[in-house]
Protein backbone atom coordinates (compact mmCIF):
# COMPACT_ATOMS: atom_id res chain seq x y z
CA UNK A 1 0.00 0.00 0.00
CA UNK A 2 1.73 3.33 -1.08
CA UNK A 3 2.53 6.02 2.02
CA UNK A 4 -0.56 8.57 1.99
CA UNK A 5 0.40 12.41 1.56
CA UNK A 6 -0.21 14.63 4.61
CA UNK A 7 -1.31 18.40 4.65
CA UNK A 8 1.26 19.44 6.66
CA UNK A 9 3.93 18.31 4.54
CA UNK A 10 5.41 15.06 5.79
CA UNK A 11 7.33 13.28 3.51
CA UNK A 12 6.08 9.91 2.73
CA UNK A 13 9.02 7.76 3.53
CA UNK A 14 8.99 9.06 7.23
CA UNK A 15 4.94 8.53 6.93
CA UNK A 16 5.20 4.76 5.61
CA UNK A 17 7.91 4.02 8.39
CA UNK A 18 5.51 5.47 11.31
CA UNK A 19 2.81 2.83 9.82
CA UNK A 20 5.09 0.16 9.34
CA UNK A 21 5.74 0.69 13.06
CA UNK A 22 2.28 0.82 14.46
CA UNK A 23 0.82 -2.39 15.39
CA UNK A 24 -1.32 -4.50 13.38
CA UNK A 25 -4.78 -3.27 12.56
CA UNK A 26 -7.35 -4.15 10.33
CA UNK A 27 -8.09 -2.15 7.54
CA UNK A 28 -10.91 0.42 8.13
CA UNK A 29 -13.76 -1.40 6.30
CA UNK A 30 -17.34 -2.12 7.68
CA UNK A 31 -19.49 -5.08 7.25
CA UNK A 32 -21.86 -5.07 4.39
CA UNK A 33 -24.90 -7.39 4.17
CA UNK A 34 -27.56 -7.42 1.27
CA UNK A 35 -29.34 -4.15 2.52
CA UNK A 36 -25.84 -2.92 3.05
CA UNK A 37 -24.50 -2.52 6.15
CA UNK A 38 -21.56 0.47 7.05
CA UNK A 39 -19.94 2.80 9.43
CA UNK A 40 -19.07 6.63 8.92
CA UNK A 41 -19.82 9.87 10.37
CA UNK A 42 -19.15 13.87 11.46
CA UNK A 43 -19.52 17.49 11.55
CA UNK A 44 -16.40 18.06 11.85
CA UNK A 45 -16.06 21.49 12.43
CA UNK A 46 -19.58 21.09 14.91
CA UNK A 47 -18.86 18.01 16.58
CA UNK A 48 -15.24 19.61 18.00
CA UNK A 49 -14.98 23.17 17.67
CA UNK A 50 -15.84 25.19 20.91
CA UNK A 51 -14.88 28.40 22.70
CA UNK A 52 -12.96 26.65 25.30
CA UNK A 53 -10.63 24.62 23.20
CA UNK A 54 -7.05 23.70 25.05
CA UNK A 55 -3.89 25.70 24.19
CA UNK A 56 -1.47 22.93 23.07
CA UNK A 57 2.10 23.07 21.90
CA UNK A 58 2.33 22.54 18.08
CA UNK A 59 2.47 19.26 16.68
CA UNK A 60 2.62 18.04 12.71
CA UNK A 61 0.28 15.52 11.33
CA UNK A 62 3.28 12.69 11.41
CA UNK A 63 4.11 13.58 15.24
CA UNK A 64 0.47 13.23 16.02
CA UNK A 65 -0.02 9.49 13.82
CA UNK A 66 3.87 8.69 15.69
CA UNK A 67 2.14 9.61 19.32
CA UNK A 68 -1.16 7.30 18.38
CA UNK A 69 1.43 4.52 17.53
CA UNK A 70 3.54 4.68 20.55
CA UNK A 71 0.22 4.63 23.11
CA UNK A 72 0.73 2.12 25.46
CA UNK A 73 -2.18 2.61 27.96
CA UNK A 74 -2.22 -0.67 30.21
CA UNK A 75 -4.92 0.48 32.42
CA UNK A 76 -7.67 2.51 31.98
CA UNK A 77 -12.04 2.58 32.38
CA UNK A 78 -14.53 4.47 31.05
CA UNK A 79 -17.15 5.23 29.02
CA UNK A 80 -17.84 4.95 25.74
CA UNK A 81 -21.08 6.67 23.44
CA UNK A 82 -21.40 5.02 20.05
CA UNK A 83 -23.80 6.04 17.59
CA UNK A 84 -24.36 4.66 13.68
CA UNK A 85 -26.95 6.55 11.25
CA UNK A 86 -26.78 4.71 8.16
CA UNK A 87 -29.54 6.16 6.35
CA UNK A 88 -31.99 3.13 6.60
CA UNK A 89 -35.59 3.43 6.75
CA UNK A 90 -37.63 2.45 9.60
CA UNK A 91 -38.96 -1.48 8.91
CA UNK A 92 -40.85 -1.27 11.95
CA UNK A 93 -42.14 -4.82 12.83
CA UNK A 94 -40.74 -6.73 9.59
CA UNK A 95 -37.20 -4.95 10.96
CA UNK A 96 -38.25 -6.67 14.76
CA UNK A 97 -38.74 -10.34 12.84
CA UNK A 98 -35.88 -10.37 10.93
CA UNK A 99 -33.76 -9.12 13.67
CA UNK A 100 -34.92 -12.06 15.93
CA UNK A 101 -34.63 -14.55 12.86
CA UNK A 102 -31.15 -13.32 12.43
CA UNK A 103 -30.44 -13.82 16.25
CA UNK A 104 -31.86 -17.17 16.41
CA UNK A 105 -29.66 -18.03 13.41
CA UNK A 106 -26.79 -16.77 15.22
CA UNK A 107 -27.77 -18.81 18.25
CA UNK A 108 -27.51 -21.86 16.14
CA UNK A 109 -24.39 -21.82 14.62
CA UNK A 110 -22.44 -20.24 17.15
CA UNK A 111 -22.66 -22.16 20.40
CA UNK A 112 -26.75 -21.79 20.68
CA UNK A 113 -26.06 -19.30 23.20
CA UNK A 114 -28.13 -15.07 23.06
CA UNK A 115 -24.84 -14.47 25.28
CA UNK A 116 -22.52 -15.07 22.54
CA UNK A 117 -20.00 -12.44 21.85
CA UNK A 118 -19.99 -13.26 17.73
CA UNK A 119 -23.47 -12.41 17.20
CA UNK A 120 -24.98 -10.10 20.78
CA UNK A 121 -22.01 -7.45 19.51
CA UNK A 122 -23.51 -6.87 15.79
CA UNK A 123 -25.91 -4.68 17.71
CA UNK A 124 -23.66 -2.06 17.72
CA UNK A 125 -23.65 -1.25 14.18
CA UNK A 126 -26.71 0.13 14.25
CA UNK A 127 -28.65 3.05 16.46
CA UNK A 128 -27.13 4.36 19.52
CA UNK A 129 -25.82 2.36 22.15
CA UNK A 130 -23.82 2.81 25.80
CA UNK A 131 -20.47 0.91 26.30
CA UNK A 132 -18.23 0.44 29.59
CA UNK A 133 -14.53 -0.70 28.82
CA UNK A 134 -12.14 -1.43 31.88
CA UNK A 135 -8.61 -2.70 30.87
CA UNK A 136 -5.92 -3.90 32.65
CA UNK A 137 -2.90 -5.20 30.99
CA UNK A 138 -2.84 -7.77 28.24
CA UNK A 139 -5.03 -10.48 29.30
CA UNK A 140 -7.74 -8.35 31.49
CA UNK A 141 -10.25 -7.22 29.40
CA UNK A 142 -14.19 -5.46 30.10
CA UNK A 143 -16.94 -4.38 27.72
CA UNK A 144 -20.48 -3.51 28.90
CA UNK A 145 -23.36 -3.00 26.60
CA UNK A 146 -26.09 -0.89 28.56
CA UNK A 147 -29.64 -0.88 27.76
CA UNK A 148 -32.59 -0.04 28.51
CA UNK A 149 -33.50 -2.88 31.16
CA UNK A 150 -30.38 -5.03 30.94
CA UNK A 151 -26.87 -5.28 30.90
CA UNK A 152 -24.47 -7.28 28.13
CA UNK A 153 -20.71 -7.91 29.41
CA UNK A 154 -17.92 -9.73 27.83
CA UNK A 155 -14.99 -10.62 30.43
CA UNK A 156 -11.40 -11.62 30.08
CA UNK A 157 -9.84 -12.16 32.31
CA UNK A 158 -6.54 -14.25 31.91
CA UNK A 159 -7.59 -17.41 29.45
CA UNK A 160 -11.23 -16.96 31.09
CA UNK A 161 -13.76 -15.26 28.28
CA UNK A 162 -17.44 -15.20 30.21
CA UNK A 163 -19.91 -13.68 28.30
CA UNK A 164 -23.55 -12.64 30.46
CA UNK A 165 -26.83 -11.98 28.67
CA UNK A 166 -29.01 -10.32 31.63
CA UNK A 167 -31.80 -9.70 29.34
CA UNK A 168 -32.16 -13.79 28.56
CA UNK A 169 -29.76 -14.89 31.64
CA UNK A 170 -27.78 -16.77 29.48
CA UNK A 171 -24.23 -16.69 29.82
CA UNK A 172 -21.48 -18.30 27.64
CA UNK A 173 -17.78 -19.25 28.55
CA UNK A 174 -14.75 -20.45 26.40
CA UNK A 175 -10.72 -20.69 27.34
CA UNK A 176 -7.69 -19.95 25.71
CA UNK A 177 -8.22 -16.14 24.79
CA UNK A 178 -5.00 -15.69 22.73
CA UNK A 179 -3.10 -12.61 22.66
CA UNK A 180 -5.10 -8.79 22.88
CA UNK A 181 -3.68 -5.62 22.04
CA UNK A 182 -3.26 -3.91 25.16
CA UNK A 183 -6.14 -1.84 26.24
CA UNK A 184 -8.42 -3.92 24.28
CA UNK A 185 -11.92 -4.29 25.47
CA UNK A 186 -13.40 -6.70 23.40
CA UNK A 187 -13.10 -9.19 20.97
CA UNK A 188 -10.56 -8.11 18.07
CA UNK A 189 -12.99 -8.32 15.34
CA UNK A 190 -15.53 -6.14 16.92
CA UNK A 191 -14.72 -2.74 16.88
CA UNK A 192 -16.15 -0.54 20.15
CA UNK A 193 -13.41 2.08 21.30
CA UNK A 194 -11.99 5.00 19.35
CA UNK A 195 -8.97 3.21 19.19
CA UNK A 196 -10.23 0.49 17.67
CA UNK A 197 -11.45 2.61 14.26
CA UNK A 198 -8.57 5.08 14.40
CA UNK A 199 -6.46 2.19 13.87
CA UNK A 200 -8.38 0.58 11.04
CA UNK A 201 -9.06 3.74 9.55
CA UNK A 202 -4.81 4.68 9.42
CA UNK A 203 -4.20 1.11 8.17
CA UNK A 204 -6.17 2.24 5.56
CA UNK A 205 -4.70 5.50 4.56
CA UNK A 206 -2.93 5.60 1.44
CA UNK A 207 -1.37 7.83 -1.08
CA UNK A 208 -5.48 8.89 -2.27
CA UNK A 209 -5.36 10.36 1.60
CA UNK A 210 -5.16 13.94 2.77
CA UNK A 211 -3.89 13.57 6.82
CA UNK A 212 -3.59 17.31 8.86
CA UNK A 213 -3.73 18.29 11.82
CA UNK A 214 -6.96 20.02 12.58
CA UNK A 215 -6.91 21.82 15.94
CA UNK A 216 -7.47 21.09 19.71
CA UNK A 217 -10.58 19.63 21.65
CA UNK A 218 -12.01 19.05 25.26
CA UNK A 219 -13.06 15.23 25.16
CA UNK A 220 -14.07 13.56 28.43
CA UNK A 221 -12.40 16.42 30.29
CA UNK A 222 -9.14 15.61 28.44
CA UNK A 223 -7.11 17.80 26.59
CA UNK A 224 -6.74 16.44 22.57
CA UNK A 225 -5.22 17.00 19.14
CA UNK A 226 -7.77 16.87 16.53
CA UNK A 227 -6.26 14.76 13.35
CA UNK A 228 -8.18 15.06 10.16
CA UNK A 229 -7.98 12.20 7.24
CA UNK A 230 -9.81 12.86 3.83
CA UNK A 231 -9.62 11.49 0.90
CA UNK A 232 -8.35 13.30 -2.72
CA UNK A 233 -10.07 11.41 -4.68
CA UNK A 234 -14.02 11.97 -5.95
CA UNK A 235 -16.62 9.43 -6.51
CA UNK A 236 -16.49 8.02 -3.03
CA UNK A 237 -19.11 8.10 -0.16
CA UNK A 238 -16.86 8.76 2.66
CA UNK A 239 -16.03 12.83 3.59
CA UNK A 240 -14.19 13.26 6.25
CA UNK A 241 -12.57 11.03 9.63
CA UNK A 242 -11.89 13.22 12.21
CA UNK A 243 -9.66 11.52 15.24
CA UNK A 244 -9.62 13.19 18.75
CA UNK A 245 -5.96 12.01 20.53
CA UNK A 246 -5.77 12.49 23.64
CA UNK A 247 -2.70 14.93 24.27
CA UNK A 248 -0.95 13.06 27.14
CA UNK A 249 -1.50 9.35 26.39
CA UNK A 250 -1.99 9.33 22.40
CA UNK A 251 -4.75 7.06 23.05
CA UNK A 252 -8.14 8.22 20.50
CA UNK A 253 -10.62 9.74 22.65
CA UNK A 254 -13.19 10.62 19.77
CA UNK A 255 -13.78 9.37 16.18
CA UNK A 256 -15.95 10.86 14.08
CA UNK A 257 -16.49 9.97 10.25
CA UNK A 258 -19.14 11.84 7.91
CA UNK A 259 -20.23 10.58 4.14
CA UNK A 260 -19.36 13.30 1.41
CA UNK A 261 -23.08 14.22 1.46
CA UNK A 262 -22.40 15.98 4.44
CA UNK A 263 -25.32 15.73 7.11
CA UNK A 264 -25.15 14.09 10.36
CA UNK A 265 -22.46 11.32 11.51
CA UNK A 266 -22.62 8.03 9.95
CA UNK A 267 -20.70 6.64 12.95
CA UNK A 268 -19.66 8.88 16.34
CA UNK A 269 -17.75 6.94 18.56
CA UNK A 270 -16.74 9.11 22.07
CA UNK A 271 -15.60 8.36 25.22
CA UNK A 272 -17.78 10.48 27.55
CA UNK A 273 -15.55 9.85 30.63
CA UNK A 274 -12.66 8.15 31.02
CA UNK A 275 -9.80 7.36 33.51
CA UNK A 276 -6.50 5.89 33.73
CA UNK A 277 -6.24 4.69 36.93
CA UNK A 278 -6.13 0.74 37.86
CA UNK A 279 -9.47 -0.86 37.59
CA UNK A 280 -10.65 -2.96 40.48
CA UNK A 281 -9.21 -6.42 40.16
CA UNK A 282 -12.95 -7.30 41.16
CA UNK A 283 -13.90 -5.57 38.10
CA UNK A 284 -12.60 -8.79 35.86
CA UNK A 285 -14.25 -11.43 38.06
CA UNK A 286 -17.80 -12.98 36.94
CA UNK A 287 -19.58 -16.10 38.39
CA UNK A 288 -22.69 -17.03 36.56
CA UNK A 289 -25.96 -15.84 38.76
CA UNK A 290 -27.79 -18.95 39.91
CA UNK A 291 -30.22 -20.43 37.55
CA UNK A 292 -28.15 -19.35 34.83
CA UNK A 293 -27.93 -21.45 31.12
CA UNK A 294 -24.04 -21.51 30.81
CA UNK A 295 -23.44 -22.63 27.00
CA UNK A 296 -19.47 -23.79 26.78
CA UNK A 297 -17.96 -22.39 23.40
CA UNK A 298 -14.75 -23.42 21.49
CA UNK A 299 -11.32 -23.08 22.25
CA UNK A 300 -10.87 -19.24 21.59
CA UNK A 301 -6.92 -19.91 20.75
CA UNK A 302 -7.62 -22.03 17.73
CA UNK A 303 -10.05 -19.24 16.65
CA UNK A 304 -7.64 -16.76 17.02
CA UNK A 305 -5.08 -18.59 15.18
CA UNK A 306 -7.75 -19.22 12.82
CA UNK A 307 -8.63 -15.53 12.63
CA UNK A 308 -4.95 -14.74 11.89
CA UNK A 309 -4.60 -16.85 9.16
CA UNK A 310 -7.99 -14.77 7.40
CA UNK A 311 -6.55 -11.76 8.38
CA UNK A 312 -3.17 -13.11 5.86
CA UNK A 313 -5.83 -13.54 3.25
CA UNK A 314 -7.57 -10.50 3.58
CA UNK A 315 -4.46 -8.55 2.72
CA UNK A 316 -3.90 -10.57 0.12
CA UNK A 317 -7.27 -9.93 -1.93
CA UNK A 318 -9.92 -10.90 0.78
CA UNK A 319 -11.80 -8.47 2.22
CA UNK A 320 -14.30 -8.70 5.40
CA UNK A 321 -17.70 -8.93 2.88
CA UNK A 322 -15.70 -13.02 2.05
CA UNK A 323 -13.07 -13.52 -0.68
CA UNK A 324 -13.28 -10.99 -3.37
CA UNK A 325 -12.75 -12.08 -6.93
CA UNK A 326 -11.25 -8.92 -7.73
CA UNK A 327 -10.75 -5.35 -6.24
CA UNK A 328 -11.55 -2.22 -8.94
CA UNK A 329 -9.76 0.85 -8.18
CA UNK A 330 -7.80 1.77 -5.37
CA UNK A 331 -7.87 3.75 -1.89
CA UNK A 332 -11.07 4.83 -1.22
CA UNK A 333 -12.59 4.24 -4.58
CA UNK A 334 -12.24 0.38 -4.24
CA UNK A 335 -14.57 -1.27 -5.39
CA UNK A 336 -15.00 -5.30 -4.64
CA UNK A 337 -16.60 -7.65 -7.06
CA UNK A 338 -17.75 -11.13 -5.53
CA UNK A 339 -19.54 -13.94 -8.31
CA UNK A 340 -22.04 -15.57 -6.54
CA UNK A 341 -22.59 -18.11 -8.90
CA UNK A 342 -26.44 -17.28 -8.41
CA UNK A 343 -28.54 -16.16 -11.27
CA UNK A 344 -31.45 -13.98 -11.02
CA UNK A 345 -29.91 -11.39 -8.72
CA UNK A 346 -32.07 -11.06 -5.41
CA UNK A 347 -34.21 -13.85 -5.07
CA UNK A 348 -37.97 -12.89 -5.15
CA UNK A 349 -38.96 -16.11 -3.22
CA UNK A 350 -38.31 -19.29 -1.97
CA UNK A 351 -40.25 -22.39 0.17
CA UNK A 352 -38.43 -21.19 3.67
CA UNK A 353 -41.04 -18.73 3.54
CA UNK A 354 -38.22 -16.04 2.83
CA UNK A 355 -40.30 -14.08 -0.23
CA UNK A 356 -41.77 -11.27 1.21
CA UNK A 357 -38.14 -10.43 2.62
CA UNK A 358 -36.59 -10.77 -0.43
CA UNK A 359 -39.32 -8.71 -1.75
CA UNK A 360 -38.95 -6.07 0.96
CA UNK A 361 -35.10 -5.83 0.06
CA UNK A 362 -36.04 -5.13 -4.00
CA UNK A 363 -38.22 -2.15 -2.44
CA UNK A 364 -35.46 -0.81 -0.92
CA UNK A 365 -33.33 -0.75 -3.66
CA UNK A 366 -32.86 1.37 -7.07
CA UNK A 367 -33.27 -0.76 -10.39
CA UNK A 368 -30.59 -0.35 -12.78
CA UNK A 369 -29.75 -1.79 -16.26
CA UNK A 370 -26.66 -1.03 -18.35
CA UNK A 371 -24.81 -2.99 -20.62
CA UNK A 372 -24.16 -5.76 -18.02
CA UNK A 373 -27.86 -6.41 -18.03
CA UNK A 374 -29.82 -5.56 -14.80
CA UNK A 375 -29.27 -5.75 -11.23
CA UNK A 376 -30.34 -3.75 -7.99
CA UNK A 377 -28.72 -1.40 -5.92
CA UNK A 378 -29.09 -1.41 -2.15
CA UNK A 379 -27.69 2.23 -0.25
CA UNK A 380 -26.43 3.33 2.71
CA UNK A 381 -25.07 6.81 3.51
CA UNK A 382 -21.71 5.40 3.30
CA UNK A 383 -21.76 1.87 1.55
CA UNK A 384 -23.19 0.82 -1.75
CA UNK A 385 -24.48 -2.20 -3.35
CA UNK A 386 -25.03 -3.39 -7.09
CA UNK A 387 -26.22 -7.30 -7.03
CA UNK A 388 -26.77 -8.16 -10.78
CA UNK A 389 -29.01 -10.58 -12.24
CA UNK A 390 -26.14 -12.62 -13.44
CA UNK A 391 -25.09 -13.67 -9.90
CA UNK A 392 -22.18 -10.71 -9.49
CA UNK A 393 -21.75 -8.21 -6.21
CA UNK A 394 -19.80 -5.16 -6.35
CA UNK A 395 -19.22 -3.20 -3.74
CA UNK A 396 -18.00 -0.24 -1.87
CA UNK A 397 -18.01 3.54 -0.56
CA UNK A 398 -18.71 4.84 -3.57
CA UNK A 399 -21.21 6.23 -5.90
CA UNK A 400 -24.04 4.00 -7.43
CA UNK A 401 -22.81 5.31 -10.59
CA UNK A 402 -19.16 4.12 -9.49
CA UNK A 403 -20.88 0.84 -9.26
CA UNK A 404 -22.76 0.91 -12.56
CA UNK A 405 -19.86 1.97 -14.61
CA UNK A 406 -17.79 -0.88 -13.26
CA UNK A 407 -20.38 -3.28 -13.90
CA UNK A 408 -20.99 -1.81 -17.41
CA UNK A 409 -16.68 -2.61 -17.85
CA UNK A 410 -17.26 -5.95 -17.22
CA UNK A 411 -14.99 -6.17 -15.27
Amino acid sequence: MAPYESDDSTPAREVEDVRDGRRRAARYVVPVTVVGVAAATIGLVPAFAGSGDPDLPKISAQQLIEKIAKSDVQQMSGTVTISTDLGLPNLGGLEDSLASGALSQGEQGKGGSAANPSSKLLELASGTHTVRVAADGQDKQKLSLIEKAAEYSVIRNGDQVWAYDSASNQAYHATGAGEHKSGEAAPKDVPATPRDFADQALKAADKTTSVAVDGTAQVAGRDAYKLLIRPKQSGTTVGAISIAVDAKTGLPLKFTLTPAKGGAAVLDVGFTQVSFAKPAASTFDFTPPKGTKVTQGDDLKAGHEGAGREAQHKDTGGTPWGSASKTIGEGWNAIYVFDTGSKGGVPSGSPSGEGAASGFLNSLGDHVTGKFGSGTVFSTRLVNALITDNGKVYAGAVTKDALVKAANAGK
